[in-house]
């Protein structure tokens, strides 16, 4: 039982379990800014740009409601008159969702990736010299650690 607790232990301890639940929590508080996003930031200047067009409230009746009508301004209305609705606009507005949220994730990937990358290898400015080994820097002719003197093929 000790070696099962023990086991257990390390992996909830591990850095991917610990990274996977801060990215699950991090990714639902994200959510909400993403629909925000969407629905107070995106979707009105697309509704202005098509004349007042609100995705959200855009569905097809398939079958009238109850009592035959089949006039209703949203799909949760015709939900409550018992008529079959098929939300297409709502689709809409997930899909662009869907794709606000890729690219949020793509700039932020790509920006941690950057971040990540190893900084360029710059030039060596120094070399060794052949009689002590120790750092000079290339265009020295004399190595002020043992004073030999450098010839020009030692110098590259």
């Amino acid at each position: 039982m000790k070696k099962i607790w023990n086991e257990f232990k390390e992996f909830a301890v591990k850095g991917n379990a610990v990274d996977l639940a801060v990215g699950v929590i991090v990714g639902a508080a994200f959510t909400g800014i993403i629909s925000s996003l969407v629905k107070d930031v995106i979707m009105p200047p697309i509704s202005l740009l098509t004349g007042g067009l609100d995705f959200s409230n855009k569905f097809v009746i398939l079958r009238a409601a109850k009592d035959g009508s089949t006039a209703f301004n949203t799909p949760a209305d015709a939900a409550k008159a018992g008529a079959i609705t098929w939300n297409y606009g709502n689709f809409i507005t997930l899909v662009i969702n869907f794709l606000v949220v890729a690219g949020a994730v793509f700039l932020l990937v790509r920006a941690i990736n950057k971040l990540r990358q190893p900084a360029a290898e710059k030039e060596p400015d120094k070399k060794d010299c052949p009689a002590c080994a120790m750092k000079i820097p290339f265009k020295a002719t004399r190595c002020p650690h043992c004073t030999t003197e450098l010839s020009e093929t030692a110098a590259r």
